[in-house]
């Protein structure tokens, strides 16, 4: 995707990005309480939203054509809704 980038600062910054994303949901789901767990899907929800940024930027300066920036922004969307779910299904059940 981005292998002729040659900001390599702002390749591993998305990098980061992409992995907090599962390493924040694994972490929270290793908890011991589910609160905890809602906490590290919000930070994982927030790193999805800071790749999702990084991804508008990278297309903006001519990184990313106008194709695979719409197909990656659409499935940053589509899993932050489906983090937003499980938080707030879990937060259902603390009740």
């Amino acid at each position: 995707m981005l292998k002729d980038c040659r900001d390599y600062g702002f390749k591993d910054q998305m990098t980061r990005a992409a992995v907090s994303i599962p390493s924040n949901i694994a972490e929270g789901a290793e908890r011991d309480s589910k609160q905890e767990y809602i906490r590290f899907l919000h930070i994982a929800k927030g790193s999805a939203a800071e790749l999702r940024t990084q991804i508008y930027i990278a297309g903006k300066i001519g990184l990313l054509n106008k194709a695979t920036r719409a197909e990656l922004v659409d499935e940053l969307k589509h899993i932050s809704a489906t983090l937003q779910s499980i938080a707030s299904t879990l937060k259902e059940r603390l009740k």
